[in-house]
């Protein structure tokens, strides 16, 4: 059978609650008469999300949200499901890469769903003509969030955005499970080196960076936190790990590992101050939190390995993982995120794009929160797929808890 299709069934079998929505959407087709453009990882796990949506009576384009996340098998097995078109390859050119962007906006959407706000942006700048048909979108990740939020502060965002990434099921899960184990793992396969006992330096400590805090250490990794905000350095200080500036771990690290979301977090003068042998990996989004520029330029001699780039220089040796990208999808036996981590993601991604659909008019353009009522829901499916019950509050304690005149 086709490897794309394989993948995209051993997914689905660990998707319960995708499948619990599919079932639903088959019957009640809450995107008929709808296209649905799309810029996320395409892979197994995406493919399901798509499958889901299509499902759900959607026409669905979608094209990838980084040139080195496409797995080629998985993007041409999902251009063969009805109803789904799909513009993504592996490895494509700066040019290649914004062609299948229009390519999915030339299908005019009714909803976007981005990783990374490319799609808005491109709606917002060069692909005007397309506004006007857009209902709204849903966003993936931090970084685009904090981009739909500046164009919405400006007041430019010209319809409701959905900010998935922000509610707690994306945040304890997605971020800090999903961030945390996929960054590590694509690490290890990638170079073969062992975690124990290495210095393992994570710039910034949100939920990606506490969750690969946490699981660095669980290997026995000694673990250093850089950050700019003096809460969450603080916090980390209390959870056990070192605390300091990259400039003061740049001469103590191993392997480094940025989770910041934003630009120039490993530099030059950085570098300089590294081991022979460092290893350096981005597991935030945009390959710009790592200065690879500057080491291409400045190094005597460059070697190309499977997902590693050895920069040689006359007194030691520095290795990029991934060209400075997504470590966790870019390597080339990256998998992404576990399937079950994405199974809670998608799920709202599913739901959140049918409050669109059915909400819409109601919502004025900007930067939205996944509803609270969403978000249990898919924390709901899971538990029951898990086989596993809650309590529930007796109306006396629901009375208690609305109320200000209850003393002592």
């Amino acid at each position: 059978m086709d490897t794309g299709v394989l993948k995209i069934e051993w997914a689905r079998q660990y998707m319960p609650v995708l499948n619990a929505i599919s079932d639903r959407f088959k019957k009640e087709k809450p995107f008929d008469g709808l296209t649905i453009g799309m810029a996320l990882h395409v892979e197994a796990k995406t493919a399901n999300l798509v499958k889901t949506l299509a499902d759900g009576g959607a026409i669905v384009h979608i094209t990838g949200c980084n040139p080195l996340s496409t797995q080629d098998d998985v993007a041409l097995a999902l251009d063969k499901v009805p109803d789904v078109h799909c513009y993504a390859k592996r490895g494509c050119s700066v040019d290649e890469y914004y062609q299948a962007i229009d390519a999915v906006l030339n299908a005019r959407p009714s909803i976007t769903i981005d990783d990374g706000m490319d799609l808005i942006h491109r709606l917002h700048t060069l692909r005007k003509d397309v506004l006007p048909g857009v209902m709204g979108g849903c966003e993936e990740t931090t970084t685009g969030i904090h981009r739909l939020r500046a164009m919405a502060a400006e007041g430019k965002l010209e319809f409701p955005v959905i900010a998935v990434n922000d509610t707690p099921m994306k945040h304890y899960f997605d971020n800090v499970h999903g961030t945390g184990e996929s960054a590590l793992t694509a690490i290890m396969i990638t170079t073969n080196s062992l975690i124990a006992g290495k210095w393992i330096v994570v710039a910034g400590y949100g939920y990606c960076g506490r969750g690969l805090a946490r699981k660095a250490s669980a290997l026995g990794a000694k673990v250093i936190v850089t950050e700019i905000d003096p809460r969450r350095a603080l916090e980390a200080h209390m959870e056990g790990y070192h605390v300091m500036t990259m400039h003061e771990a740049s001469a103590i690290g191993d392997i480094f590992i940025t989770t910041t979301g934003n630009r120039d977090i490993i530099r030059r003068e950085h570098i300089r101050e590294m081991k022979s042998g460092a290893i350096l990996a981005n597991a935030g989004h945009f390959n710009i939190e790592i200065d690879g520029e500057w080491l291409s330029c400045a190094a005597d001699s460059v070697e190309e390995r499977d997902g590693i780039q050895t920069f040689r220089f006359n007194d030691k040796t520095i290795h990029l993982l991934a060209e400075g990208r997504l470590v966790n999808l870019a390597v080339p036996k990256g998998m992404g995120h576990p399937i079950e981590v994405m199974d809670l993601s998608f799920g709202l991604q599913a739901l959140s794009s049918e409050y669109l659909a059915l909400k819409h008019k109601d919502l004025k353009p900007g930067v939205h929160e996944v509803p609270d009522e969403i978000d249990r829901l898919v924390a709901a499916y899971k538990l029951k797929t898990l086989g596993l019950s809650i309590d529930e509050l007796l109306p006396i304690q629901r009375e208690y808890l609305g109320s200000w005149d209850h003393g002592t």
